[in-house]
Order: structure tokens, then sequence, then C-alpha cells
């Protein structure tokens, strides 16, 4: 695959195709397991399971990943979700792990940069907003 200088914002820098195609490997090695190949999330994701713990959602536009800025998603996947949850003193059980131990920062943003490639051009600007621009 031929380097395309395709400007998609990942909140760090404009990535290119070959930074995107990088995210997408480290997306199926790290994430597809749980949030899908296609990013589609685990059935039911908004219903939580006996245990009080709810399915991993969807990173495609149907989901909320979009719903946050970089700070945050980067923490969530750096920390996992309950360190994150309990410091904002919000009452949920999360069964996201932490990956911080596993991914760099930079394979944190090259996996970000893969699922924001994947919205559509108006869920990427709202975003884009949430991050200061």
């Amino acid at each position: 695959m031929g380097l395309v200088c395709i400007a998609l914002w990942t909140g760090w820098s404009h990535s290119t195709s070959a930074q995107t195609q990088r995210g997408a490997e480290l997306y199926a090695e790290h994430c597809a397991i749980c949030h899908g190949a296609q990013l589609e999330g685990q059935p039911d994701w908004q219903v939580a399971d006996e245990s009080g713990v709810l399915p991993a959602p969807p990173h495609d536009a149907s989901g909320h990943t979009w719903h946050h800025d970089d700070a945050m998603l980067t923490d969530y996947i750096r920390r996992g979700g309950q360190a994150v949850l309990d410091e904002l003193g919000v009452s949920m059980t999360s069964g996201m792990p932490a990956f911080g131990e596993i991914l760099t920062d930079g394979d944190i943003a090259a996996i970000l940069g893969f699922i924001k490639s994947t919205w559509p051009e108006r869920i990427r600007v709202i975003q884009a907003e949430r991050n200061g621009g």
C-alpha cells in the first residue's frame, strides 16, 4: 500500500494511510476480540450483565467513543476503564483492561486514528471539537 496523504485528525497529529494501517493492525491484535472486527461492539452493549459489567461498546459511529476527547480515551486505554471511572466518581463497573504495559502512547494514538478514520466526517468534526479544535 502506497503512502497516501489523507488527513485524519487524531488529536496528536495528522495521520497518513500508513499510520491508519498500523492502527488497524494494532486494533485487530488488541481490541477486536472484545470490540469486534468491524468495531461493532458486543451485543446488548448498553445492558449490564449479571455482575453489573457493561459489554464492550462499539467504536463505530453507533457507539459513544466519539463523545469523549482523546485525553480521556487514551487514559481509559492506558489505565483501564475501572481506574478512570473510579477517579471520575462514576459508579459503574468497567470490564476494560489496562493496556499501558502493552501499548505505547504511539500505539494508542494509532489505534484511535484508525477508529476515527471509520467515522463519518460529521462525527469526526464533533469529536475534534471535544479536543479543543
